[in-house]
């Protein structure tokens, strides 16, 4: 069995009161309307030999942030955290520097997807907050889809030393492969790849996918296939790494589906390849520390 780390995985509990996504009145996400917290999970990281995973946020808040880093503080399973700070704030800088001095803040993600200007990340964030990011060594989670990649590609153009992993490959048409909206993912996929700072998620595609795969492993690797193959092409096993995106994974199917489905793919690959997208490329990203 090979040993994996979940390099994008969430916890949260609905009563804080800053998921702001997070609503019961939507059909498709009322299931996730509930606390999904460390005792939920751990059971399916041991039965799939999950070492470690990467707590991500999904909250714009600071306190979300510190809700994570308690939670790791208590769990020697999270590696790694990666929270969210206002980029475009000028207290950016310092923000960042107070969050750094905990040993699992690996990085932040700002919700881009989410923002109504598609092209805040190449014009808003503050210049000190994004050079506080590299001189503290941390990350940067790209949670974005197919329509910004032409602005991040520009904002990266002038960051060549921070290091970036796109979320969920940018969430592609899954199952479109055919669509001229699929041939444009590729093309801006490809040119992101180009720059050596920037990795890539194998990770939430099953929940891009339609609605008629959901809960069938096989029809799941037949929509996600093409996904795969431009993937390992663009970035290779060295930038690519496997995540469940789990809770939100389960509104299409559950954590073995996830495993069997990515085992599909994963396997093809040499055994070294293959620790390199189950493990080493996240463990390298992130630094996490050896579970």
């Amino acid at each position: 069995m090979a040993t994996r780390i979940d390099s994008h995985q969430h916890f949260w509990r609905p009563a804080r009161g800053d998921y702001t996504w997070l609503r019961a009145d939507v059909p498709a996400l009322a299931p996730l309307v509930r606390d999904f917290m460390p005792q939920d999970l751990m059971p399916l990281l041991k039965a799939h030999d999950v070492v470690q995973t990467v707590l991500v946020q999904a909250a714009d808040s600071e306190a979300e942030t510190g809700f994570m880093l308690e939670l790791a503080a208590t769990h020697e399973a999270i590696g790694g955290v990666v929270g969210w700070v206002d980029l475009a704030k000028p207290d950016a800088a310092a923000s960042l520097a107070r969050m750094a001095r905990h040993p699992k803040f690996k990085g932040v993600r700002p919700m881009l997807q989410d923002l109504p200007d598609d092209d805040w990340i190449a014009r808003m964030p503050h210049r000190d907050a994004v050079q506080a990011l590299v001189q503290l060594g941390l990350r940067f989670d790209a949670l974005v889809k197919p329509r910004h990649l032409v602005p991040l590609l520009r904002f990266l153009k002038d960051w060549p030393q921070l290091p970036v992993v796109i979320d969920h490959a940018a969430k592609p048409p899954v199952g479109a492969h055919d669509s001229e909206a699929f041939a444009q993912w590729r093309n801006d996929i490809a040119a992101l790849a180009a720059l050596p700072q920037v990795c890539c998620k194998f990770s939430g595609l099953w929940g891009e996918a339609p609605p008629s795969t959901h809960g069938r492993i096989d029809a799941a690797v037949s929509a996600v296939r093409p996904v795969w193959e431009h993937l390992v092409e663009c970035f290779g096993p060295a930038r690519l790494m496997w995540g469940s995106d789990w809770p939100v994974l389960t509104l299409a199917g559950d954590y073995a589906g996830w495993i069997a489905v990515s085992q599909a793919f994963i396997t093809q690959l040499s055994a070294g390849e293959q620790a390199q997208v189950w493990r080493g490329t996240a463990q390298r990203f992130y630094d996490l520390q050896t579970a």
